[in-house]
């Protein structure tokens, strides 16, 4: 026994060799900054002036929200971005997935003109979209005002707290629209066919397929999709940065473009830690949430089944 285990290590050793550097480096630049961080958010740690941290306990995370104003307008408009990124963005993309998927007439530069913006860096999309929606030389206004000549719809897109928040969303939903196209045809490229045909001859319109065969077979797309969209909206952060620089006055300043300030303006690296790690709370309740919510009818017969096994004994 003893032998034949011995012989089934040493065969192992070169496949953990080769793993080794790996595990370094996810424990030198993941795992340490991800403890270290943890530890940081329960101090009080300026690296310019302190010398090394001082423990303050919850301190941080109590005064995110009973003593800081512009803490609760990060939170504020991060919500109000991630309740209208969210659905928008699944529905659009879905929209567009099942339209493609059908094979339309030049719907491969379709796809190549959706997935684009996704391979444009945030950072020149940014920039373009700046310039885009100007007030004064602005692409956006010019063509409202000189070409249809409707100048009673120029706005300042970026310089008005009321556009500006919608500004970033739609330049959001251009920007990511692209990735879940793609992984929203795949869910759809492996639904069978022959579950569609079907439907059809049993009478079922386009939208009763839709409804009760697409979007349920679309379970797993859904989770995949829903984790990645919710990453991205909790943690946007380029397009209110180079866009409107969180203003005019708080109006887009975001909980990760608010963790950067504390930490690389005002070097509160320990604050800075308790805001990141909020963040990446909410981001796992959601997460959760969402797949939660797409689980599965086995599993949730599963459940259902368990509950009754513990109700009867």
């Amino acid at each position: 026994m003893k032998k034949d285990l011995a012989v089934r290590l040493k065969k192992q050793i070169p496949g953990y060799a080769f793993m080794l550097p790996g595990f370094l480096f996810i424990a030198v630049y993941m795992g340490y900054p991800l403890i270290r961080s943890l530890y940081l958010s329960f101090t009080q740690y300026n690296f310019s002036f302190d010398d090394k941290p001082i423990w303050i306990g919850l301190g941080n995370y109590i005064k995110m929200f009973t003593a800081d104003s512009y803490f609760i307008d990060a939170l504020r408009n991060t919500a109000v971005f991630t309740v209208a990124f969210l659905p928008g963005v699944i529905i659009i993309s879905l929209i567009l997935a099942m339209l493609l998927d059908k094979g339309v007439k030049g719907s491969g530069i379709f796809r190549t003109c959706i997935f684009l913006p996704v391979v444009v860096p945030l950072s020149l999309t940014g920039i373009i979209f700046q310039w885009i929606l100007n007030e004064q030389y602005g692409l956006l206004n010019w063509f409202l005002a000189d070409i249809l000549h409707m100048g009673g719809l120029t706005q300042n897109w970026l310089g008005d707290g009321n556009w500006a928040m919608v500004s970033i969303i739609v330049v959001s939903l251009w920007k990511n629209i692209g990735m879940l196209v793609i992984l929203f045809m795949a869910g759809l490229q492996a639904i069978s066919n022959d579950i569609i045909e079907a439907a059809r001859v049993d009478g079922a319109n386009a939208f009763q397929r839709i409804f009760y065969i697409t979007i349920p077979n679309l379970k797993e797309s859904f989770v995949i999709c829903g984790i990645w969209a919710i990453i991205q909206a909790v943690k946007v952060f380029e397009q209110p940065f180079i866009m409107t620089q969180g203003g005019p006055g708080t109006a887009t300043l975001v909980l990760y473009q608010y963790t950067w300030i504390q930490a690389f303006k005002y070097f509160e690296m320990g604050y800075a830690s308790s805001v990141a790690y909020f963040m990446g709370v909410v981001i796992l309740i959601l997460s959760l949430g969402n797949m939660w919510l797409n689980r599965s009818d086995e599993q949730k017969e599963a459940a259902i089944a368990k509950k009754r096994r513990k109700a009867k004994g």
